[in-house]
This record gives C-alpha cells, structure tokens and sequence, in this order.
C-alpha cells in the first residue's frame, strides 16, 4: 500500500515522539512493528510512505491507526496561534496522532514513568514475549489485561518493570473488571478522574492514555519537555486551552521542535 500524499504522515515523526513503543528503526526511514497483533513495516520512500500490507488490512486496521481520516494540514493552520508555533508545525509536519489499543497504551504508560525509551521498549518486548501471542516476523501481540492480571508480580519484576509490576497489575486487574468500559463516552475530565483512581496512574500518565489511547484530542500531556517549552517559547499568561479540540496534536509539535532545538543548542555549545 502506497500513501502519495506524505505531506502529513512521516515513519520517523509518528514513531519518534513519544507516543507509541513498539515501533523501532530498521534502516533510515524505515520502522517496524506491531499493533492489533499484527505486523506492518512502514517505509518513507521518494514516492510517499509505503506499508507492506493488504488492501484489506490497510482498510480495516492502518488507515485508522494512522488516523488517514483527519485534515492535519488544516489542523496546522488552525493551531499556529504564535510565531513559535508556526515554527513548531511547519518542523514536524508527518507527525500523526495514533489510534492506539487502549489497553495496550495504558499498560505501556505505566511502564514509561520515570524511565527512558530504551528500556520501556525493552520491557515492553520481554512482556509480549511472556505471555502475547505469536504474531508474525518473531514479533507477538500485546497480551490482553486478563491475561497480565493473572501473573504473578515477580514474573514482571523478573522482566524488568521493577516498583512499576504492581501498578501494572493494578491497571490490568481494573481493564479487565470492566472499569474503563465507558471512559470513551465520558467528558474528559471524568474519564481522567477514574484513569487517576487506578494506583500507580498519574496525571500525566491518565494524560497520554486519554490522547493516545482513546484519541481525545483535547488532552495535553505535560512532561518536562513541554513544561521547558512553555516556560521558554510562550508568554507567562499562556493558556494551551487556546488549542481547543486539538491541544494534543499541539503538544505533539511542541514536544518535538522543543527536543530539537534543545539538540541544536547542545551541538552549538560542543556538548
């Protein structure tokens, strides 16, 4: 499946900034990974981005992964609201917002706290690896909450969740108890009151679940990346509600034109 029009969908850009773990680089350009237990390799090429799959799987399974449905071009334009952000979205333009199995971005956000991609990556696999199904390529599927429930605490210590298995635990026992059944029909603020009701669930973790996990664009995940950017780019009064329906689209521009001129400035100094 050949995508012409990559003005808007870059492999590096969507699977670089922070919202998704199971993608990784196989050569420049190139990402492969898993999701819906299935495997896509998705490769930027001169004529747009090519995926190795089906028409039906494309149909049924990547084009909404991918959000293919959504105008980001007109969303850029929308969200330019300051010189620095025009910046911001003219950089990343390619970045997408995933449409992410919820339990699978929950349980990975809970990973993600206070540790770096390399090692949630890591975990991540070894979890898939203990009890997901085979998938193709040697990858496997995320396993679902009931299963993750049903392990014993010392099984995710042993692979290297360390204080985060029982917050895994705890997220995956309420998933399959059913207590997030409605959150995607809940205002957002109710939705994140029972996210946060989960021990080990912060508010920047119910954050990222909200916006990558059940696409509710108004979310606006706030790490110390953006936290750096709002303090140093934008005026003491800012508010990032000026963003309205797509703050976490926003956030996603932020996040990576901020990490690239932090970069930029290190390279300037011979850091």
């Amino acid at each position: 499946m050949l995508i012409t029009d990559n003005a808007d969908f870059s492999p590096p850009l969507i699977f670089e900034c922070g919202q998704a773990f199971r993608f990784t680089p196989v050569s420049d350009g190139v990402y492969k990974g898993a999701a819906f237990g299935k495997v896509l390799t998705a490769a930027s090429v001169p004529e747009g981005v090519l995926l190795d799959c089906s028409d039906d799987d494309f149909n049924g399974i990547w084009s909404g992964y991918f959000d293919m449905g959504r105008d980001y071009a007109a969303i850029r334009r929308e969200i330019a609201v300051n010189g620095f952000m025009s910046e911001a979205v003219e950089f990343g333009r390619g970045i997408r917002i995933l449409r992410q199995d919820f339990w699978e971005t929950l349980c990975s956000f809970v990973i993600s706290q206070c540790n770096n991609i390399p090692r949630i990556r890591g975990i991540i696999k070894r979890l898939c690896a203990l009890c997901g199904e085979p998938a193709a390529d040697g990858f496997h599927a995320f396993p679902d909450a009931v299963t993750v429930a049903a392990l014993p605490v010392s099984e995710l210590r042993a692979i290297g969740a360390g204080y985060r298995a029982e917050y895994i635990l705890n997220a995956a026992r309420a998933a399959a108890g059913g207590v997030f059944e409605r959150l995607p029909d809940m205002p957002f603020d109710d939705a994140k009151r029972v996210l946060m009701s989960v021990g080990g669930v912060g508010g920047k973790v119910a954050d990222c679940v909200l916006l990558y996990g059940l696409h509710k664009l108004d979310a606006f995940p706030v790490d110390v990346w953006i936290r750096r950017a709002l303090d140093k780019y934008f005026p003491p009064d800012f508010d990032w509600r000026v963003f309205g329906g797509y703050a976490g689209i926003a956030q996603q521009y932020i996040f990576h034109y901020t990490r690239f001129l932090c970069k930029q400035k290190r390279r300037a100094a011979g850091e």
